[in-house]
């Protein structure tokens, strides 16, 4: 534990927390939309479940996150599959209101926040393992720093969301926003990034105005054939 008493340690765990704050929003931001059509206890019971399984999926993550990003075409597969996330959050809660909230909804936003947080996660926890620099204090540290962060962001997200509704707007256009940066962060693509390194935003900003512009037609439709 000597490790403890040097600056670099500290230092580490200085760039874990400042990582953390910085990749812990987006993660917010999904718990949050989840959550939000939620009654207050089933709300908080999600927020409480979706962080600690996600946080028990990222320890996993660490182990096999690097072999994972290898792959082909994972990346290209998890960006869809959170521009899908992104389109059902937003359309969701006119559908789910009025029906029986229960137990059967709860599961489904634990669920929505497990997918959507396997699949942006692959990264996050790139950046804690290289700022952690092997160390397994720092690592577990960074995890459980992790945790109270995405608690605290999604509770505030939802109370935001209730008083402003367009963040949820703009919280789909974020998750839409890094299903694109995810998709063009596939190593299948890696060479034609490099070479228009432009591509990789056309791609976020492409994601994002899908999400929304899909999603709010997608809303008025079912508004429309609602009455």
């Amino acid at each position: 534990m000597d490790y403890v008493n040097h600056p670099d340690f500290w230092i580490g765990l200085v760039k874990i927390i400042w990582i953390n704050i910085i990749l812990s929003g987006d993660n917010a931001v999904v718990i949050a939309l989840a959550a939000r059509s939620l009654p207050p206890e089933q709300q908080r019971k999600a927020i409480m479940f979706g962080s600690g399984a996600a946080v028990v999926l990222r320890i996993l993550l660490t182990v096999v996150a690097a072999k994972l990003l290898e792959l082909s075409f994972l990346q290209i597969v998890g960006g869809c599959l959170l521009l899908w996330i992104g389109l059902q959050l937003l359309t969701s809660h006119d559908e789910e209101e009025g029906a029986g909230k229960g137990t059967r909804t709860m599961m489904a936003a634990i669920r929505t926040i497990l997918i959507a947080d396997l699949v942006m996660s692959l990264d996050n926890v790139i950046a804690v393992a290289a700022a952690a620099g092997g160390n397994m204090l720092l690592l577990i540290l960074g995890l459980a720093i992790s945790i109270p962060l995405v608690v605290f962001g999604s509770t505030l997200m939802i109370k935001l969301m209730e008083r402003f509704p367009v963040i949820i707007i703009l919280g789909a256009g974020l998750i839409g926003w890094v299903g694109g940066e995810t998709i063009m962060n596939d190593r299948v693509l890696h060479g034609l990034v490099e070479a228009n390194p432009a591509l990789h935003y056309l791609a976020a900003a492409a994601g994002a105005a899908l999400v929304v512009g899909l999603g709010l037609w997608l809303q008025k439709r079912n508004t429309a054939s609602a009455h």
